[in-house]
């Protein structure tokens, strides 16, 4: 057979590039959003960052097209399928854009003048706070020791971790070093002494038995159990660790009063000294809906300022008006895209607050009474009410959270699995773990209550738990098992 050529005619969906930056940005937290956002501001002159009101984006996008040829304008197939709804992930593209949302057109002003009126004054700058290492080998500059001491103590200053401990063993770094240092386990030794007074007390351990230790032995001589509190972390660790208070009294032949003032003496250490140092820097989280209760009702709203104002560079929009041949083509392009990222945008948001509004619609008793009252609630339903695929909903609550009087919470805490009930019912997972969150927090100490005794609990209250299902609730929100919980 011969090669030939045929023409065929088929319908199919397709993923355009603007349905697919639609998708990506539906996925994007707030922070990888406001960073989108800059790369994408960076790579479009059309596109500018807005601090105040403007006109609206569709009053202006109509206003354009009217200046343009029809061959630069935004037609065609290309076109024609971008406005098709998306059937993968239920957004629908063409949704108009409203006069309240925010985005904006360009006021008129050049990047030239922007950037004269965005120029910060930086002579007032806050000090970088010292490293660990930073803040010892200082102490170390200033201490009347020879200078091969302090070499030797700068070389185990570059062993520590972040904590302050020195993990590495003292033979196995004399094996690493040079045999031409002439440097021994005695020289290491001495020179561990001099690291271990320096400050923060507690830095240079190789434990926590000795990081604990050091911290005690830092204290005035006369503080009250001092002795017995170094026996205990030298010697008993474990068995505080385990709250074996029964072998720590017999060990220390100490009464209840004695042991609760040495317990309360070591819990007071750090067992960290050198997180002080540490140059981690705190992200907060940024809520995109807030849950207010307005005239007795709870309602979402968008956080305005979790969303970005966008607009066009008035600039540039009238050399495109002005001019109408093909050496504006380029700048027609940029113009389609920024109109599309900022739709996109919207389009973002709006399908937020409808799945958040829904959330607060069958969540009312958890704003109410709190985590004890949530109701089962699945992606499917969210999905079905709003007429979405359950991917949408996914994407839409990974990542995003809510501001409530409660507290604020990402999307995804609101969905839980349930628990059959002996009525017929169900109860959520979420609800279950509150309950046995407040039964352990009015346990009795000395008394704490098993797996198997809050499974009992729940049980008479109508709701069938395993012990190993209270477990692993128990573990999820980080409470310790029955033998630690115990005190005296």
């Amino acid at each position: 057979m011969k090669p030939t050529l045929q023409f065929k005619l088929s319908q199919h969906l397709a993923l355009t590039p603007q349905l697919q930056q639609s998708i990506r940005l539906l996925q994007l937290s707030t922070v990888e959003l406001g960073q989108e956002i800059e790369r994408i501001v960076q790579e479009n002159p059309l596109l500018e960052l807005d601090d105040g009101p403007g006109q609206s984006l569709a009053e202006y996008a109509s206003d354009a097209q009217d200046g343009l040829p029809e061959s630069l304008g935004p037609g065609g197939a290309d076109t024609a399928a971008a406005e098709m709804p998306d059937a993968a992930n239920g957004l629908d593209v063409d949704a108009r854009f409203s006069e309240e949302s925010g985005w904006s057109v360009e006021d008129g002003r050049s990047h030239e003048a922007r950037d004269e009126d965005d120029e910060r004054d930086f002579s007032q700058q806050a000090a970088e706070s010292l490293s660990l290492r930073e803040h010892l080998n200082m102490q170390l500059s200033l201490s009347q020791i020879s200078e091969r001491d302090r070499r030797i103590a700068g070389l185990l200053i570059d062993s520590l971790d972040e904590d302050g401990y020195l993990v590495q063993d003292l033979g196995e770094l004399v094996a690493l070093l040079p045999s031409e240092l002439e440097i021994d386990i005695d020289a290491l030794h001495i020179a561990l002494g001099y690291l271990q007074h320096l400050d923060p007390p507690g830095v240079g351990a190789r434990n926590l038995s000795e990081c604990l230790a050091l911290q005690l032995r830092a204290l005035p001589g006369d503080t009250p159990f001092l002795d017995r509190a170094l026996l205990l972390v030298e010697h008993h660790l474990d068995s505080l660790a385990s709250r074996d208070f029964a072998a720590i009294k017999r060990l220390l032949c100490c009464d209840d009063e004695c042991l609760r003032s040495i317990q309360q003496l070591v819990v007071r250490l750090n067992p960290r000294p050198g997180m002080a140092f540490s140059s981690s820097v705190a992200r907060y989280v940024i809520p995109d809906v807030v849950v207010t209760k307005v005239r007795g009702t709870w309602v979402a709203s968008l956080n305005p300022e979790a969303m970005p104002r966008l607009r066009i560079n008035h600039l540039y929009a009238d050399i495109l008006k002005r001019s109408q041949d093909d050496s504006t083509r380029q700048l027609v392009n940029r113009l389609h895209e920024a109109k599309w990222f900022i739709k996109n945008i919207q389009q973002r948001f709006d399908t937020i607050l409808k799945v958040s509004s829904a959330i607060v619609e069958r969540q009312r008793q958890f704003f109410e009474h709190g985590a004890v009252a949530m109701r089962p609630l699945v992606l499917r339903e969210i999905a079905e009410v709003l007429d979405l695929h359950e991917s949408t909903i996914s994407r839409v609550t990974t990542q995003k959270f809510m501001r409530t009087p409660r507290g604020i919470f990402e999307l995804k805490y609101f969905f839980g699995s349930h628990v059959a009930t002996e009525a017929g019912g169900a109860c959520s997972a979420t609800a279950i773990r509150a309950l046995i969150k407040q039964m352990i927090s009015t346990e009795n100490a000395r008394k704490p209550l098993s797996d198997s005794q809050i499974s009992e609990i729940l049980g008479q209250q109508g709701i069938v738990v395993a012990r190993r299902t209270v477990a692993k609730y128990r573990e999820s929100i980080q409470i310790p098992p029955v033998n630690l919980r115990k005190s005296f």
